[in-house]
């Protein structure tokens, strides 16, 4: 059994982020059986939950004669566009069917604000606004988090250097991460920029 001041961190594993959903993540699918028997050694799992109004900014069906993968300014920052996903109380928002969510201590939504996008567990893009996991989790003594999920270059990404900045030591679960990969190199990218922040990779 794990340190009780450590964290396992599961992001995003829903519906919409399979290679069947919505917006799909190559391989994906593979991060559960992973996930599954990690959660067993730890006393403390946090999952985060895209959980966007269906007429959410980041949507490119929500802007006229923008497509997914355009970049847009939305209320000062930069945006990528996606395709309509994980919208609340929806099938595509659920976790993964297969996911043993019963090991789960806390769930954290993200993604609420129509007027954000929000990546990262801990915050919204522009760190606007916090979704409380960084507070519960110093509230019950998490010094330290082990994360993986979807995607590797945006969500993972982001709240792996937010866990950083939180003062939280940080662990990248790299063989349960998969990316987006809009662009050929993405994924390894990203890698490099949480190793360069101070995560540790395994």
């Amino acid at each position: 059994m794990q340190a009780q001041n450590i964290a396992l961190i599961l992001v995003d594993l829903q519906v919409d982020f399979m290679p069947t959903g919505m917006l799909p993540i190559a391989k994906a699918d593979g991060i559960i059986p992973i996930a599954n028997e990690l959660m067993k050694d730890y006393r403390t799992v946090v999952a985060t939950q895209d959980w966007h109004p269906a007429n959410h900014g980041s949507f490119a069906a929500n802007h006229l004669w923008r497509k997914p993968g355009q970049v847009i300014d939305l209320h000062g920052l930069s945006q990528v566009l996606w395709p309509i996903h994980c919208v609340q109380n929806t099938w595509g928002a659920e976790f993964v069917a297969g996911l043993d969510t019963d090991r789960v201590t806390k769930v954290f939504q993200k993604g609420t604000d129509l007027e954000i996008d929000s990546y990262s567990g801990f915050y919204d893009n522009g760190h606007r606004k916090s979704t409380g996991m960084g507070e519960w989790l110093k509230e019950h003594g998490i010094e330290e988090v082990h994360i993986l999920g979807v995607a590797t270059d945006y969500c993972v990404k982001f709240t792996v250097l937010d866990a950083i900045s939180e003062g939280f030591t940080t662990i990248l679960i790299k063989e349960a991460t998969y990316g987006a990969n809009l662009a050929p190199g993405d994924v390894d990218r990203a890698i490099g920029e949480m190793q360069a922040a101070g995560a540790g990779i395994r």
